[in-house]
């Protein structure tokens, strides 16, 4: 089939709640060609706390939604989805669903540029309670990294104090403060801390404020947003069937409304959501 006869749709981003917004925001400035469609389960959020089987069969949910727009791409923009959920739908659910389509997590891309980033292979994980349980970033940095060590922290309070607008409060704060120091007294040889978590980067001057200055600080957006360019460049047969034309539809679980206003702050920029429902 030539490319001209190919269907082409947009790229589907998924996350849980609104951080993937911190993702979707990295790769349109890499890639402002193609056109997207961000879908947030808001009304089902957050995962962090969920079981493997519920975060499994939420994000199968969406990634057909997705899958049922047309697209043929879907980036889980959610490290609780692609700790949880993306090897099973790989493994198990595309073969059946469509085995020329693809899913695509933000865990490897953060991992494969460790080597680049730490000098002595100690690493820190800063994550929801659902990404540190699950040890898929332990995981994936042993297989391509087995002499690396990972320390894990779970930071519970992160993700409600920034989603309910506390950034600036002296709470947050002190719970950043508190859950760096629970990671940091793990071990003093971490030299790299990776933000484990796509809500994370708003609060980065308060991470980067309690963190000791040699530190290296990996954020996720930046790095996904490289991944996905080098993606689609070494793999025609996905990038043929992606639409070109700079287009972004937000779509939620949520009220529209509250997703527009809480969306339009984490974008700094306005935009209009649809609320459909999953499941």
């Amino acid at each position: 089939m030539s490319p001209k006869n190919i269907s082409k749709a947009p790229i589907g981003i998924f996350d849980s709640g609104y951080g993937g917004l911190t993702i979707l925001s990295e790769i349109r400035r890499a890639l402002p060609q193609y056109d997207y469609i961000y879908l947030g389960d808001n009304a089902r959020a957050p995962y962090g706390t969920r079981s493997f089987e519920i975060v499994y069969r939420f994000t199968l949910e969406a990634v057909q939604y997705l899958f049922d727009q047309g697209c043929q791409l879907v980036i889980l923009a959610c490290n609780t989805a692609s700790a949880k959920a993306l090897r099973t739908i790989q493994q198990k659910d595309l073969p059946h669903i469509d085995p020329n389509r693809r899913v695509l997590g933000v865990i490897r891309p953060t991992v494969e540029i460790l080597e680049n980033i730490t000098h002595n292979g100690h690493i820190g994980l800063l994550g929801t309670p659902g990404t540190i349980n699950s040890q898929s970033y332990t995981a994936e940095v042993a297989k391509l990294y087995p002499q690396y060590t990972v320390y894990g922290q779970a930071c519970p309070l992160w993700v409600p104090l920034i989603e309910n607008h506390e950034i600036n409060s002296e709470g947050t704060n002190f719970f950043v403060k508190k859950y760096i120091d629970e990671l940091l007294a793990q071990s003093n040889l971490i030299d790299t801390v990776i933000l484990g978590c796509t809500h994370y980067p708003l609060l980065y001057p308060f991470i980067r404020k309690h963190l000791p200055e040699h530190i290296n600080i990996l954020s996720q957006g930046q790095l996904v947003a490289n991944s996905l360019k080098d993606y689609l460049q070494r793999h025609p047969e996905i990038e043929q069937r992606c639409s070109l034309n700079g287009q972004c539809t937000f779509l939620t679980t949520e009220s529209s409304q509250k997703f527009t206003e809480t969306a339009t702050f984490f974008l700094q920029d306005t935009i209009t959501a649809q609320q459909i429902e999953l499941g």
